[in-house]
């Protein structure tokens, strides 16, 4: 025998029409009595018609999450605050990952808008404002995380990329470095125009302009933090510390300095943008500026919501998280032989 909402309503002891909105993500409802909906819901084995729900109502309570890729730290506690808090409130999250593929980022959002979802936390390539644009002019809800996109009327919300990246060469500088190495992204990424600004001006502080030699930028992949540590030290640079902004690279990074015998902090410091939990427990334990992915996520989530509660022309607006450096056993004063 098909179970009914109203099945549902009875076994709760609550009115169908609230049974409903429980069930729905409602605001008005209280979280215990949810628990207890979604528990005779599942107890009778009771789904609801989705398809038909938005038809009604013309909500999917459908989220889109569009990323580049899963190997980054940040972009998996993005992922994870945005599930949780999709849960919490009755929304069921499409993951979608473009490998930083501009046309599959905009196939994948102009398939989001055809399947109706309500709102897209998007972290792209930057390159997607026609289609974000299209998906707002829908009234459905979007806001870019980590990269700003030009042209998107979509809210952002970004880390403090420049003063993170300022603040990790001012410390290797304050420690008698000079000879600092960088291995970036390629400029067409927020974090990567920014982090390299902050890494000049925190040089140029000291009276030191920056030498090619010095610096590598490249994507966002392992395979690029291996080419560009090797050529770093290959080249007779006298690099005495590295400051890893590419967070991608770091995955080859590291294993290569192992691989070739460099000593951490003995031969080279080290400083990587973006935590993740086994930077601390490598050894030696690495600095790192922790770019508040959590904080992140929790804002753009804010920002979502609201979108989708009080329809309201986007204004383009960024909002920024302050980046803080973390200090651990990877940096050491320069030896001058």
């Amino acid at each position: 025998m098909t179970v009914t909402l109203a099945d549902v309503a009875a076994a709760a002891g609550i009115s169908r029409s609230t049974a409903s909105r429980a069930l729905s993500g409602s605001t008005l409802i209280s979280a215990d009595t949810r628990r207890t909906v979604e528990e005779a819901a599942r107890t009778l084995g009771y789904r609801p018609n989705r398809a038909a729900s938005a038809l009604r109502s013309n909500k999917s309570h459908l989220v889109g999450l569009v990323m580049n890729n899963l190997l980054n730290a940040t972009f998996h506690t993005v992922a994870e605050v945005v599930h949780k808090r999709c849960s919490d409130n009755g929304f069921q999250v499409l993951l979608c990952i473009t490998d930083a593929d501009p046309a599959r980022e905009r196939d994948v959002l102009a398939m989001l808008g055809d399947h109706g979802v309500d709102g897209t936390i998007v972290i792209g390539s930057g390159r997607s404002a026609v289609e974000s644009n299209a998906l707002l002019s829908q009234g459905r809800a979007v806001v870019n995380v980590i990269r700003s996109v030009r042209g998107s009327a979509a809210p952002t919300v970004l880390a403090d990329d420049l003063d993170g990246a300022r603040d990790a060469t001012a410390h290797l500088l304050d420690l008698g470095h000079r000879r600092i190495g960088y291995i970036g992204g390629l400029e067409d990424a927020t974090s990567g125009r920014e982090r390299f600004e902050g890494y000049r001006s925190a040089l140029a502080d000291h009276g030191i302009e920056i030498d090619p030699s010095l610096v590598r930028k490249g994507p966002f992949t392992t395979e690029f933090g291996v080419a560009a540590v090797d050529s770093l030290l290959d080249e007779p640079s006298g690099m005495t510390a590295l400051y890893a902004a590419n967070h991608e690279a770091v995955f080859g990074i590291l294993p290569t300095l192992v691989g070739r015998g460099v000593s951490v902090p003995s031969d080279l410091s080290l400083i990587c943008h973006e935590d993740m939990p086994w930077l601390s427990l490598w050894h030696p334990a690495v600095t790192v500026v922790d770019n508040g992915a959590s904080q992140l996520a929790n804002v753009a989530m804010d920002l979502l919501f609201q979108q989708m509660s009080e329809p309201s022309k986007p204004d383009g607006r960024t909002y920024r998280i302050g980046a803080r450096l973390v200090e651990r056993a990877s940096c050491a004063p320069v030896v001058n032989s």
